[in-house]
C-alpha cells in the first residue's frame, strides 16, 4: 500500500502466487479456474472472480469505523505470480484503523501475508497469520 499524496489515495499492489490463486479460486466458484492468458484485459473472464476474491478478503476501517471504498483496478500475471491492482481513494490524514488481509487463509493453515503501508515518507510492514488476519495499524 502505498500512499500517492497527488491523487490522495492509496495504491495498492497484491501478489499472489498463481497456483495457490488458482485453487483458492476454484475452491470458490466450484469450477477449475486457469489464469493465464491475457490477464487485465478487456476479455479477462476472471475479472470479476478475482475482484470478488480480493474484496472478501482485504478491507480497511478507518479510525471513525468507516469501511473505505476499495477500487479494483484490474491483475496481471509475472512469471509463477498474480498482480492485483487496487486503489483506495483517502482523503483525510491517515491516522491508522484495521486492516484484514487473509487471502489463501482458507487454504493454507500456515499462511502468512505482508502489508507494506508506506505512507509520507515512512514504511512499516504488517504480517497477519491464521490467529491474526486482522490487524490495527498505525504510524
Amino acid at each position: 500500500m502505498q500512499y500517492n499524496s497527488k491523487e490522495r489515495t492509496f495504491e495498492i499492489s497484491v501478489r499472489i502466487f498463481t497456483d495457490d490463486f488458482e485453487k483458492a479460486l476454484s475452491q470458490e466458484t466450484n469450477t477449475k479456474v486457469h489464469l493465464s492468458g491475457s490477464p487485465g484485459g478487456p476479455n479477462d473472464k476472471n475479472d470479476p472472480l478475482i475482484e470478488k476474491y480480493i474484496r472478501s478478503h482485504f478491507a480497511y476501517v478507518n479510525s471513525q469505523k468507516q469501511t473505505k471504498v476499495i477500487e479494483y483496478v484490474g491483475n496481471e500475471v509475472e512469471a509463477d505470480a498474480n498482480w492485483i491492482y487496487l486503489e483506495m481513494p483517502y482523503a483525510e490524514p491517515f491516522k491508522g484503523g484495521v486492516l484484514k488481509q487473509n487471502a489463501l487463509m482458507e487454504l493454507f493453515d500456515d499462511q502468512v501475508n505482508m502489508v507494506n503501508i508506506q505512507y509520507q515518507g515512512q514504511k512499516k510492514t504488517f504480517v497477519f497469520k491464521k490467529n491474526q488476519p486482522v490487524q490495527d495499524v498505525s504510524f
